[in-house]
């Protein structure tokens, strides 16, 4: 069975950081690649940052460009993303997600391209 899993999320006031873990576990993740969104009560799934297969392409949106970082670690089957500055419109609950395809040229950033997806972990920034 193909889990993955969210952690690292929490309450943190404006400014202040958050590191997000994802771990998959169930099948390798090494070919795909692995995507971060978020959801805001009322409003759709956006993108925030995808990374690729083998960690050397990365992506974000222009909201977060800057703040937050993607990493990946192929060896642990975990994803992170390394949230700075945060600001209270980043409070969401945070996905992460795995690609559909393996060694995909291009930076998937829609959520269809995602087959694989953890339940979420919720982040709260208070002004």
């Amino acid at each position: 069975q193909v889990q993955l899993v969210e952690s690292g999320g929490g309450l943190v006031q404006a400014g202040g950081s958050l590191r997000l873990s994802c771990a998959a576990s169930g099948r390798t993740f090494s070919s795909n690649a692995m995507g971060w969104f978020r959801q805001a009560p009322g409003k759709e799934r956006e993108f925030v940052a995808v990374i690729n297969w083998s960690g050397g392409s990365t992506n974000y949106a222009d909201s977060v460009k800057g703040r937050f970082t993607i990493s990946r670690d192929n060896a642990k089957n975990t994803v992170y993303l390394q949230m700075n500055s945060l600001k209270p419109e980043d409070t969401a609950v945070y996905y992460c997600a795995g690609d559909r395809a393996a060694f995909r040229r291009g930076l998937p950033t829609t959520p269809g391209a995602y087959a694989y997806w953890g339940p979420g972990t919720q982040v709260t920034v208070s002004s």
